[in-house]
């Protein structure tokens, strides 16, 4: 039998290795059952922005970190953040987790925040 989180780190290897060959940033995310994580990274692997549930500024509006809720603040954050940043086109980097649920809604509120994948 398959170990799932070396199923997942497997899929999300595969998935960085066709971002690096475009030689763009990424918007990468990690979920865990109580926080979200996202990153904007360059080509060169530098942190352009950051957003994640844990910040304080976050914490204060949500009840928990591991809801689309939650998903959805984050995406948003990220996306002002990366504007801010100079960054408008981005590759999504799902890390290898199915995109529905929580990731998915980071994405779309990412895209609604003003990046563009």
């Amino acid at each position: 039998m398959k170990d799932k989180v070396a199923s997942r780190k497997r899929r999300a290897f595969r998935g960085r290795k066709r971002i690096g060959e475009l030689g763009v940033q990424r918007l990468c995310i990690h979920r865990t059952p109580r926080h979200m994580y996202a990153q904007v990274i360059g080509p060169d692997s530098r942190v352009l922005a950051s957003a994640s549930t844990v910040e304080l500024e976050v914490r204060k509006d949500l009840a928990t970190g591991g809801n689309v809720n939650a998903a959805r603040l984050i995406g948003l954050r990220i996306a002002e953040k990366a504007k801010a940043a100079g960054v408008v086109k981005v590759a999504f980097d799902r890390s290898g987790f199915r995109y529905h649920g929580r990731v998915k809604a980071l994405a779309d509120a990412a895209r609604e925040g003003g990046l563009e994948f």
